[in-house]
């Protein structure tokens, strides 16, 4: 898939599970749930034991259909690893301006990772195609987003860190493009219980909430 292939997928299905797993079998079970919740995107993280050999086997096993991409990258090395086992985007915690370049360079997604105003404009005029805000929660959280969103209304912005099913809709009314969600959605001790169908099901609650809250106020009132 191209980088606006990719982008565009995100904007539509407005999440990206941030997968952190004690394992691969354990990553593995969080794709396949987030999947079957209607969520066919998912950030398997650097922190996942054997992560790259993780991501060219969901490649391989979970098709065309669903979007893997790479998370926690913190070099151009890894990111160029990552992309070879097939991942179709590459996000990081901050920014690395060669790790940008290089993944540009592939017509693949980049989501650099920022906070202030000052990394947030660094991280989008070095040609990130989302500014991934981290860790939004920690500075207030949708009010925060809204804040950044009045002076920089044409960055992509895409919260990470704070967001829950309680919060979702708040983020996106705030103007977040995209939700990345991690623990809230995949939860290690569901993961490790076994019992991924709560994983499913709380998919498919935060796509009920991003729908909810993208829906018009008209739309709203009269359903109602």
């Amino acid at each position: 898939m191209t980088s606006a292939q990719v982008r565009q997928r995100i904007l539509e299905i407005g999440i990206i599970p941030v997968v952190r797993a004690s394992s691969a079998r354990e990553a593995i079970m969080a794709v396949e749930a987030v999947t079957a919740g209607g969520i066919p995107i998912a950030e398997l993280t650097m922190t996942v034991p054997g992560a790259i050999g993780v991501i060219a086997d969901l490649v391989r096993t979970m098709g065309k259909d669903t979007i893997v991409g790479a998370g926690t990258v913190l070099d151009a090395e890894t990111a160029q690893r990552c992309m070879d086992a097939g991942a179709e985007f590459i996000v990081s915690p901050g920014f690395d301006i060669e790790t940008v370049r290089s993944v540009k360079r592939q017509d693949k997604l980049v989501m650099a990772g920022a906070l202030t105003p000052t990394e947030v404009i660094t991280a989008w005029k070095a040609g990130s195609d989302f500014v991934k805000i981290f860790p939004c929660g920690n500075l207030g959280g949708p009010k925060y987003i809204k804040a950044l969103k009045g002076p920089l209304p044409q960055v992509p912005m895409v919260p990470t860190g704070g967001v829950t099913l309680e919060t979702a809709a708040d983020f996106i009314r705030a103007g977040a493009d995209a939700l990345g969600i991690g623990g809230e959605l995949v939860s290690p001790a569901v993961l490790k219980s076994g019992n991924v169908s709560e994983i499913t099901r709380t998919a498919r609650h935060f796509l009920e909430a991003i729908a909810e809250a993208k829906r018009p106020a008209a739309s709203i009132a009269l359903a109602r």
